[in-house]
């Protein structure tokens, strides 16, 4: 995914600072990802990866952005294709197993 240089129509908020982006002001945009200001092209988001299938959470379009931490935060994350699959808890816990034989409990 490349981000394209745009004078912004309206206004918007960075996906890296939070910050607002006014109208007129040029910006970095990218399809399913947003916004983000020129000074911020090199503070990237740190994109998580989902423990189901292995790609992208999708960080910049999380309910819990504001509160997220990444750097602190573990591999548990879960992408919303694999959270709204039918069997989502049951891949869950089986990922989780399979990641990390320390949580697995026997029972």
């Amino acid at each position: 995914m490349s981000w394209r240089k745009i004078a912004m129509k309206f206004p918007g908020t960075c996906v890296v600072c939070n910050q607002k982006i006014e109208a007129n002001e040029t910006g970095l945009w990218a399809k399913g990802l947003g916004v983000k200001h020129e000074r911020c092209a090199s503070t990237e988001v740190k994109e998580l990866k989902c423990i189901v299938c292995g790609g992208q959470a999708g960080c910049p379009q999380c309910e819990f952005q504001d509160d997220c931490d990444r750097d602190l935060v573990s591999g548990l994350c879960i992408c919303k294709k694999c959270g709204d699959s039918k069997d989502s808890f049951v891949l869950y816990q089986g990922a989780v197993k399979n990641n990390f034989a320390l949580l697995s409990t026997k029972q």
